[in-house]
């Protein structure tokens, strides 16, 4: 079956974790349309990764956007010899152990000048994410080892970079970026409870305002009680599951408008992959 009609899909955003727990969700925002806004239905909290590869199976049709990256950066993979196709790169990179894959991406970077350890994504840059194979702070090269491998496993579909059930949408989403285009580099979120700061609420308080009323292509509606609960979270894994899901709607409006691949550049990398919406 082909993409279903903008009234008809759902949306999903995921904040990931690739270690969640019963205190450490992965969180995961339901949505759908109506009268042409973006209606959060539910925030759903998978506390392991069972649960949230059998939230990958929800029925369709649903686009999602997730907080985990989907390539590796084509420098890395070239000098790594590894697969050069992003299906056997994937599945040769969840071949591999969490040790492995440190102690392979630190002697990478320790043979490169300071300043430029890192190899980094073509879409990096524009997002102002963090490299994909960084292992530490933000540990994002196990988010894509933990993650991925379990959407490919579920049969979803990567626009641009795998065919798999049209009814069910994955794309590479991160909320860091569409935060910024609210409210600039202001911080607000934090795990640390000393710096869940009056300053970070409200920030999380003006974020939500700059999607309520539309300023990022699609107006957001959320009953007064998931505001509050929203702007309550203070890690802001809440927050970013509702960005990830903001950002899934905008590229189902592409797609609603003729465009196959969901408003993905018709020349990124497919061997790295690209955040939408960049």
């Amino acid at each position: 079956m082909g993409a279903v009609a903008l009234t008809q899909s759902r949306l999903l955003g995921c904040d990931f974790s690739s270690s969640p727990t019963a205190r450490k969700n992965i969180v995961l925002a339901w949505g759908a349309w109506r009268d042409k806004r973006l209606v959060l239905e539910n925030m759903q909290a998978c506390d392991s990764l069972l649960a949230f590869e059998e939230a990958l199976h929800t029925p369709g049709p649903w686009v999602g956007g997730f907080d985990l990256p989907f390539g590796l950066p084509r420098e890395l993979i070239t000098q790594l010899n590894w697969p050069s196709q992003w299906k056997p790169c994937i599945d040769h990179f969840a071949s591999l152990t969490r040790e492995h894959i440190r102690q392979t991406f630190k002697s990478f970077c320790d043979a490169r000048p300071a300043g430029g350890k890192f190899a980094h994504r073509a879409t990096d840059l524009p997002a102002g994410s963090s490299p994909s194979m960084k292992w530490v702070n933000p540990p994002v090269a196990y988010m894509l080892h933990a993650g991925l491998p379990l959407m490919l496993q579920a049969g979803l579909d990567f626009p641009g970079l795998h065919s798999g059930d049209k009814q069910r949408v994955a794309l590479e989403a991160y909320p860091g970026w569409l935060a910024r285009k609210l409210i600039g580099s202001r911080s607000y979120k934090s795990d640390d409870k000393a710096k869940q700061t009056a300053e970070r609420l409200i920030a999380r308080k003006d974020i939500l305002q700059g999607l309520v009323s539309g300023q990022v292509g699609v107006t957001l509606y959320l009953r007064p009680a998931q505001h509050d609960a929203v702007v309550a979270d203070a890690s802001g894994d809440k927050l970013d599951a509702v960005l990830c899901m903001v950002q899934a709607a905008v590229a189902h409006q592409c797609r609603e408008q003729g465009d196959m691949r969901y408003g993905l550049p018709k020349d990124m990398d497919t061997l790295e992959g690209w955040i939408t919406g960049v």
